[in-house]
């Protein structure tokens, strides 16, 4: 009887820390993948901030002097405003897309 007892309580425990080990991986997951998306949206406004700081400014500027805005050469203007307007868009939008990545994630964690 006490046999049956061990080896019900093994198989009980054994189950839970199945089940517990399967939530932990699926939460690693997803904090994984949340992250994952994170760093994309990092890596890609970065990416476009440096090449409107330093591309457009720096290596393309004689190339867009040629235009002009606002009665400035447009190369002269991404350097002295444009970069600055362009970083100040990208945290709106920043902000907006980890808004939004987090109403997704909050939706799949409260299921």
């Amino acid at each position: 009887m006490t046999n049956r007892i061990i080896l019900i309580n093994f198989i009980t425990l054994t189950f839970l820390k199945i089940i517990n080990f399967y939530k932990l991986i699926i939460m690693n997951d997803k904090k994984t993948n949340y992250w994952n998306n994170n760093l994309k949206y990092v890596g890609i406004l970065l990416s476009v901030w440096f090449m409107v700081s330093f591309g457009f400014s720096i290596l393309l500027k004689d190339y867009l002097d040629s235009y002009s805005f606002a009665g400035f050469k447009l190369g002269f203007w991404f350097a002295q405003q444009g970069s600055m307007y362009v970083f100040v868009i990208i945290i709106f939008i920043y902000v907006y897309l980890i808004n939004s990545l987090d109403r997704v994630y909050k939706k799949e964690k409260d299921n």
